[in-house]
């Protein structure tokens, strides 16, 4: 029987597997805060699907930031995330409902928002609760449908909630959820790999 992600990632936390998270995903979230957080000066920022926090804190180091949030659904990650780091904040919540106390300057988010059955739904929280006016989200996607390697994660994986979309579709959703600027891009192709697909906009 297959499993909710939240149950899949859970899980991970118990059998240690979390930490690879930071380890697969590192250079092209490297990439995607390099564009998203270019020349900003005292922003605001929040992971969505946090984990156990490790953008959450790399970002939080940055001269720059003023402070660096996260959210995910699995209350295991929380946990660790909060058994790791005493400093920023971490709230365990659903990402299709919940609304910060306060806008922020930019929403990160890898390898989450395809674990939903509509995106869509949480992109609009994010673009009318989440993001200040001029905001920018940024993601990162690598069950795509040009990245033919990865269309065998949900028999792999077990997990019952898996969007497969092509890159126009995405971008249209975050049109459709209202975003300007929207572009996308890929990072760290390989032979076999078709990278991760980044898409980022803006409140306008």
């Amino acid at each position: 029987m297959k499993k909710s992600p939240i149950d899949v990632f859970s899980q991970w936390v118990d059998d240690g597997k979390d930490d690879g998270m930071e380890k697969n995903h590192k250079s092209s979230v490297k990439d995607m805060l390099g564009f998203a957080l270019k020349d900003l000066n005292d922003f605001t920022f929040i992971d969505a699907g946090c984990g156990t926090g490790w953008v959450v804190r790399m970002v939080s180091q940055m001269e720059s930031c003023f402070s660096s949030s996260g959210i995910d659904g699995s209350l295991k990650m929380i946990q660790k995330a909060k058994s790791i780091d005493s400093v920023n904040k971490y709230n365990c919540a659903d990402l299709l409902e919940w609304k910060p106390n306060l806008k922020k300057d930019v929403v990160h988010s890898m390898e989450v928002l395809y674990y939903f059955k509509k995106p869509i739904e949480v992109l609009k929280n994010i673009y009318k609760n989440w993001l200040n006016d001029n905001g920018r989200l940024i993601i990162g996607i690598d069950f795509y449908f040009e990245n033919t390697t990865s269309h065998s994660w949900p028999e792999k994986t077990n997990v019952s909630i898996m969007t497969l979309l092509k890159t126009k579709e995405w971008e249209g959703l975050l049109i459709e959820a209202g975003f300007k600027n929207v572009k996308s891009w890929t990072v760290g192709e390989t032979e076999n790999w078709n990278g991760t697909l980044v898409l980022s906009g803006t409140k306008n």
